[in-house]
């Protein structure tokens, strides 16, 4: 890579070994300082450290061997040694203590000593060569469970609603032990808000009832540390109530102190524990705080917690015991303060205030003094930063002697909390202690500094080789060691120019960082690793690959259960990479189904189930990447039918129907169908009664009377709609009189004597009962005039007979039945029957728009005269004859208006014709008698066009155009107007000509027209009112092409292709007759004529070029020479061209001997000399003019 690409000139990327830096940066160098690898240490010589050790506080268990844990590690192995309580320890002395090989861990054997003879503080110190490092102090204890101490306990008698203590009381442990209280059958007493455990173990009573009266109450005790469980005597209760107490019992009682107390009413709550108003507790930081508020009172108090300024620390609060106890865990100095309990009940509250003093043991605040490795004459700092409450004393030691006796020289300083060194030696190499200690406890560290002296190590393996995804960051390891710490420099293939730039990072540990990967990025990369002592390097491939990419996601799919699903995952990938697809349902595993076929881009799922419903995923993975995309099933099926259906809130008109959803299927209920079943009127029928929509699961359900229902439901989701639901018992209503009337009716005659009503009738449903009939009633719409009735069974209509004509009658239809009568029925108008108009409209008048449309107006008849329902008029209108012809056959038309009108058009008249109409009324029944007749003439109009334009008697210059006048004229002919204009062969018009012409002219010749041109021509007629349209028509001034088109024609006669048939035909014959002789090997009178020939080139070949002169048998099973086949299979014409051109004056003669024979029959008389002359012979076929021309030469 150039220098120039990565944006930098004479950067370099390196890490500095060494550096000569203030105080303050020294801490610094504490992370930049030797970390030696773990393949290298243990080459390379290193003080002790404690690996491993006992805790500090060390309770061992009396029961078995005792272990002491010290281990360490060094160059060379340290050694160990002990002491107990401040003085050496000498193994060697005890034979029941052993010390492990390698190790400083004591083992003990209490076979023969107890184990609490073997109690005190340990330390042990690991040592070699180079310095020394010590342990805690460990202190050994063995763990304690003392018994109980023997007592009787007297019962406790107390009254009803009094508080009440029970003390545990447990021997004092070690560890201490766990309390719970049980019954005599091990199971743990019931506690609650009025009973619970305080944190010491006794139980507490905020008030005690009749129940609480039991005489198992025991307290038990579990030691951890010799896991054993030790119980107090039971503790016998008994509450009384001293109402329910005779004489007797009372003076039994007399001598306890049971009268004492004051009458056990209900009160307000006091502390119990903890006493007075305010008390002081210290927690140690990082420990757990415990605070405990327990209260009497009558009804149980209920506890709650404040602190005073600020809210309760949230994640590591917890309330215990019924909201007795506050917990907080992991103490910090925020956690110092004033806290609150507060206990009420309805009578009132009571506090009690907690000041919280936080203290802290000495703690690191960045961990313990990191170990140092230098080269000589570098600089470091060790550190031992740490802190506590009161504030702890830091004291050093240089392998564990104070640090004032083992300074040798100034290469060393001690200042509070850190060592500082300059330009160290050798002779600093040690193991040094850290003591950090406060009133509440101490930390001890052990921090060695080596000095080393080694060249650098590139310790990454030789040409590794790193593949990465492109876009990706891609690190290049360089891990290496050295003292001093080496530069470390990366090159990329040749080594012009360091990587450095934006593209690049180099870190600490050697590690280069190409922060996006680019094809051009993949190569050779070079890691080269400098100190004072030498040089090394290493080199490292890197190859970028193309990322995986998913080019086909799957898509969510909504699947009817039962059916196929196929979820597609097609990807493209890096072709060196080979990638795996594993498919995921929830995250999970496939399940072991053989309806889940895996393809290489597929997932397949037949027969889907429910429980095949979820989220499934793709993954491809390869060894540099991984892409995933995720895809819903959402399995879907018609929803299972609704339950229990229910009948409630029964009246005669209403019933509430409630039901249960069945299970939807994944597909939400769009509405639920309500049907009902009349089991009287129409068993086995189910019909539509209401909808409502899915989200509920009742309907109010309208009745009719004297109907047996029995409901059913059914429920619709996007599948479909669900099997009906088990039907609903049975719910009859009692009849009724009819609710409503039949529609419909109406009143109309279809005779101009009667008059027929008619109705809808009413549905089983609708009659509310039995016995359903009509009651018709009607009258003539005139004043005076009576109601008519008449009741109907069984029919929708009624007939009245003998009425007017077309006279207006009201109506009124009632339902009836055996329950009484419906409401009163709205009145309906009706008439009876129609008869035809019996007049004819009047005062005709005519006038013409134009001459194709003509306004007709009359005079209308009256309404008494129409004698129906009036629909309109009808003009009948038809054409006489036009002005210059008669038309014989009438054609009658007929226009027809609707409604009361007075006047229309008649629209597509001829012009300059005469026309004559009427007009009648009609109505329902017919129309009505005809109007006078009318007659009009339509004035001219612009005329049609010529019937015919011809062109003829074609010239070089001029052509006579002949045509004939308009089929339809309009009027009378005025003139024709011609125009005429050439047309080039892109059909562009040129300049057009305009000539007016006579009335009475059919032809007119045009001179000095230009030859080889085609012209357009238009011609129309006029009138006084107009020009009509043209007739158009085209011609081509061209006289070569004209006579060609004469012979064409010639040549498509049938007299010519019958002679040309009976010429080819002779001409075969001849050909026939030829090569018989030809075969038969005799000679012929041609043969003697060619011989005699003067044309050198018709000479005969010699004797001496041809071993035979004539024709004879030895030659029959040769090919005729001039007509050899060619091996492709296909004929030359310079070998055989057997056509009718062969025979005309231009044929070509080619073929020697045969082209003589067939030259002899044909009539050839021009010489080779003229044949040459014509030039090459064409090989299209030949046109019908020289098919002509041939022909005469044949002939």
């Amino acid at each position: 890579m150039r220098q120039e690409d990565v944006g930098g000139v004479g950067a370099r990327l390196t890490m500095k070994g060494r550096r000569t830096v203030p105080l303050l940066l020294l801490l610094g160098q504490l992370v930049a300082a030797l970390e030696v690898p773990l393949d290298l240490q243990e080459g390379l010589p290193q003080p002790p450290t404690i690996t491993s050790q006992s805790p500090k506080d060390h309770i061992i268990d009396p029961r078995e061997n005792i272990e002491i844990r010290c281990e360490a590690k060094g160059k060379p192995h340290p050694s160990f040694s002990w002491t107990i309580d401040g003085a050496d320890f000498k193994i060697e002395e005890h034979p029941n203590i052993i010390m492990r090989p390698n190790s400083g861990t004591l083992e003990v054997d209490i076979s023969q000593r107890r184990a609490e003879s073997f109690e005190g503080v340990y330390q042990c110190t690991a040592e070699n060569k180079h310095g020394k490092a010590v342990s805690d102090n460990i202190v050994v204890r063995q763990s304690r469970s003392p018994l109980w101490s023997k007592e009787k306990l007297k019962p406790i008698v107390v009254r009803e609603g009094v508080s009440l203590v029970l003390p545990c009381e447990p021997p004092a442990g070690l560890p201490p032990p766990l309390i719970f209280w049980m019954d005599n059958n091990f199971q743990r007493l019931p506690q609650s808000k009025r009973v619970s455990q305080s944190l010491n173990g006794d139980l507490y009573f905020s008030n005690v009832r009749r129940e609480d009266s039991r005489n198992d109450y025991i307290c038990y005790a579990r030691f951890p540390g010799t896991q054993t469980i030790q119980q107090k005597q039971p503790i016998n209760v008994k509450v009384l109530n001293l109402d329910s107490i005779n004489d007797t019992m009372a003076a039994f009682y007399n001598d306890t102190d049971l009268f004492s107390e004051a009458p056990a009413d209900e009160r307000m709550p006091s502390f119990l524990i903890p006493k007075g108003r305010h008390s002081s507790k210290v927690v140690l930081r990082g420990h757990k705080l415990d605070m405990e508020c327990i209260a009497e009172g009558r009804p149980t108090p209920e506890i709650s917690w404040t602190k005073d300024g600020s809210d309760l620390p949230a994640g590591r609060t917890s309330f215990l015991q019924f909201n007795k106890t506050l917990q907080i865990d992991d103490v910090s100095d925020s956690e110092e303060g004033v806290y609150r309990c507060t206990a009420s009940n309805k009578f009132g509250s009571v506090h009690h205030t907690f000041h919280v003093t936080v203290k802290a043991a000495p703690y690191w605040i960045s961990g313990p003094p990191s170990n140092l490795v230098l080269s000589p004459g570098e600089n470091g700092v060790l550190t031992c930063r740490a802190s506590g409450k009161p504030k702890p004393l830091i004291t050093w030691t240089k392998n564990v002697m104070p640090i004032e006796t083992g300074l040798e020289d100034d290469t060393m300083k001690v200042e509070d909390d850190m060592i500082i060194f300059r330009d160290v030696k050798t002779s600093n190499s040690a193991v040094y202690q850290c003591n950090v200690s406060n009133e509440f406890g101490y930390l001890l560290a052990n921090a060695f500094v080596n000095v080393l002296s080694e060249p650098p190590r590139v310790l990454t393996p030789v040409n590794k080789k790193y593949e990465v995804i492109r876009n990706h960051r891609a690190l290049l390891d360089c891990s290496f060691f050295g003292s001093p710490i080496p530069n470390i420099t990366w090159f990329k293939d040749s080594r012009s120019s360091t990587l450095d730039g934006d593209s690049y990072s180099l870190h600490d540990n050697g590690t280069l960082e190409i922060r996006i990967s680019r094809p051009r990025d993949s190569g050779k990369y070079t890691c080269v690793a400098r100190n004072i002592l030498g040089i090394s390097e290493n080199h490292v491939f890197l190859e970028v690959k193309e990322p995986t990419q998913i080019l086909k996601q799957p898509e969510y799919r909504m699947i009817k259960r039962g059916g196929p699903v196929t979820f597609e995952c097609k990807v493209k990938h890096d072709s060196s990479l080979i990638p795996t697809m594993t498919w995921l349902k929830d995250d999970e595993e496939l399940p072991e189904d053989d309806r889940f076929t895996v393809e290489p881009e597929s997932l397949t799922i037949t027969d889907v189930m429910d429980s095949d419903a979820g989220m499934y995923t793709c993954i491809i993975n390869t060894t540099l990447d991984h892409v995933s995309a995720s895809a819903e099933l959402t399995v879907v099926e018609r929803p299972d039918p609704p339950t229990d259906l229910e009948l409630t809130d029964q009246t005669k008109r209403s019933v509430v129907l409630t039901w249960i959803p069945g299970n939807e299927y994944n597909s939400p209920i769009k509405k639920f169908l309500i049907q009902y079943e009349d089991s009287l009127h129409h068993r086995g029928h189910w019909h539509n009664l209401t909808h409502v929509p899915g989200t509920r699961t009742s309907a109010n359900l309208k009745l009719s009377p004297h109907v047996h229902y029995t409901f059913r439901v059914l429920a619709l989701n996007n599948v479909g709609w669900s099997q009906p639901s088990t039907p609903s018992q049975m719910y009859k209503t009692d009849p009724a009189a009819p609710d409503e009337n039949p529609t419909g009716v109406q009143g109309l005659g279809t005779e101009p004597n009667n008059l027929i009503i008619s109705w809808k009738p009413l549905t089983r449903l609708q009659s509310n009962g039995p016995g359903l009939q009509y009651k018709v009633m009607y009258r003539e719409k005139k004043p005076g005039s009576e109601w008519i009735t008449t009741n109907v069974a069984n029919n929708s209509r009624f007939v009245v007979s003998g009425t007017s004509t077309f006279a207006p009658y009201e109506l009124k239809v009632q339902a009836v039945n055996n329950y009484g009568e419906g409401p009163e029925p709205a009145v309906v108008v009706g008439h009876s029957g129609e008869d035809v108009p019996k007049s004819a409209p009047t005062e005709l008048r005519i006038s013409a728009h134009n001459s194709t449309a003509a306004e007709v107006q009359w005079k209308t008849v009256s309404n008494d005269s129409i004698r129906g329902f009036l629909k309109g008029y009808k003009v009948h209108y038809w054409r006489e004859h036009g002005i210059h012809r008669h038309h014989p056959d009438r054609v009658e038309k007929i226009l027809t208006f609707s409604g009361n009108r007075s006047h229309a058009v008649l629209p597509g008249l001829h012009p300059f014709s005469d026309y004559s109409f009427y007009v009648r009324v009609f109505n329902g029944r017919g129309e009505g008698p005809p109007s006078t007749t009318k007659h009009f003439s339509t004035p001219e109009g612009v005329p049609g066009p010529p019937t015919s334009l011809v062109v003829s008697n074609p010239n070089l210059d001029s052509l006579t155009l002949q045509w004939s006048p308009p089929y339809d004229p309009n009027g009378h002919i005025t003139g024709y107007t011609l125009k005429y204009q050439p047309v080039n062969n892109s059909n562009e018009l040129g300049e057009e000509e305009v000539l007016a012409l006579a009335a009475n002219e059919t032809s007119v010749t045009l001179p000095n027209l230009q030859s080889s041109t085609r012209y357009r021509f238009y011609l129309n007629a006029k009138t006084k009112i107009g020009a009509g349209p043209a007739i158009t028509q085209e011609a081509l001034i061209m006289v070569d092409e004209a006579m060609v088109s004469r012979q064409v024609d010639i040549a498509t006669q049938g007299w010519f292709i019958g002679l040309m048939c009976a010429i080819a035909l002779l001409i075969l014959i001849l050909l026939i007759i030829c090569f018989i002789q030809r075969n038969k090997g005799g000679k012929y009178p041609v043969k003697e004529k060619e011989d005699a020939h003067t044309d050198p080139e018709f000479q005969p070949m010699r004797d001496d070029d041809c071993p035979f002169g004539e024709y004879s048998d030895s030659e029959d099973h040769k090919p005729l020479k001039g007509s050899r086949t060619p091996s492709n299979g296909t004929v030359k014409r310079d070998d055989s061209d057997d056509s009718l051109v062969d025979y005309s004056e231009g044929g070509d003669r080619q073929f020697n001997e045969d082209g003589s024979f067939i030259g002899q029959y044909s009539g050839k008389t021009t010489s080779r000399d003229t044949a040459a002359a014509e030039g090459p012979q064409s090989s299209e076929a030949p046109s019908p003019i020289n098919a002509i021309h041939s022909l005469n030469s044949f002939v």
